[in-house]
């Protein structure tokens, strides 16, 4: 990532911190959330000693590290020890652990790099979770009936345009609840890993957004619901949308 980083800086003219957070299954979940937070929180307080406003902080990631950073900027809403962050750039965030029948799943299943088993995979192994689980979790098994119907008014195939359902999607059959699969995986569900799900208390209240999507990438309608999410609480979001971009495009 430091070429990355580098061309940011360069051409945004911004000053750019990169936290090396730790990883998984060496250091467990939710380890690289506190990491990324308290680098946050210790640069918002010494911004200035870097030459930086610090009203003027965005915080920033690319798939994992879009989740990172939408959980960093929920995680600060309510401090009021600290200068408020300016705006949050999510390129094709992870934000969801509920349905991964999603259209965007359903179509994009099999394309590089991320297939849809190998999203829910990368997942298990980061919550440091048995594998096995993952059939259930694909069908949907994982949550009582309460909370699906508390999430479909925020994760559902209806909240996804038309346009996106163009290359097919056929609604995910119900299967029977497994209460063993969702006491093993409560994580999935926790706001940390699933940014989508957070009360509209603390949605309210988020900086500015810029969101990017991929059309080929399972994570494109994660995005698509944050936005609309975003948007109904009349946060300001700039949508960048790649029709022939698939994930990891940067």
């Amino acid at each position: 990532y430091e070429r990355t980083c580098r061309y940011l800086a360069r051409n945004s003219n911004s000053v750019v911190v990169s936290v090396g957070y730790r990883l998984a299954p060496e250091h467990p979940y939710p380890s690289q959330f506190e990491d990324c937070l308290t680098a946050t929180i210790h640069f918002l307080r010494t911004a200035q000693d870097y030459g930086v406003d610090p009203s003027r902080i965005i915080v920033c990631g690319d798939s994992s590290g879009g989740t990172l950073s939408a959980a960093v900027a929920q995680a600060l809403v309510n401090r009021r020890d600290l200068p408020k962050l300016r705006a949050q750039i999510l390129i094709y965030p992870f934000l969801q652990g509920v349905d991964f029948n999603l259209p965007s799943y359903q179509q994009n299943d099999g394309v590089p790099v991320l297939l849809r088993e190998r999203t829910l995979t990368f997942g298990l192994k980061y919550l440091n979770e048995d594998l096995s689980l993952m059939p259930e979790i694909l069908k949907g098994s994982h949550l009582p009936e309460d909370l699906q119907l508390k999430y479909q008014k925020w994760i559902h195939s209806d909240l996804i345009p038309p346009e996106f359902k163009t290359r097919g999607y056929k609604p995910s059959t119900k299967h029977p609840f497994s209460e063993e699969v969702y006491t093993r995986i409560k994580a999935l569900i926790d706001t940390v890993f699933a940014p989508l799900i957070a009360e509209d208390s603390v949605i309210a209240q988020l900086p500015e957004a810029f969101i990017l999507t991929c059309e080929y990438d399972v994570l494109r309608d994660d995005g698509v619901l944050y936005k609309k999410r975003l948007e109904d609480h009349g946060i300001k979001v700039t949508w960048c949308h790649l029709q022939q971009g698939f994930h990891g495009t940067i």
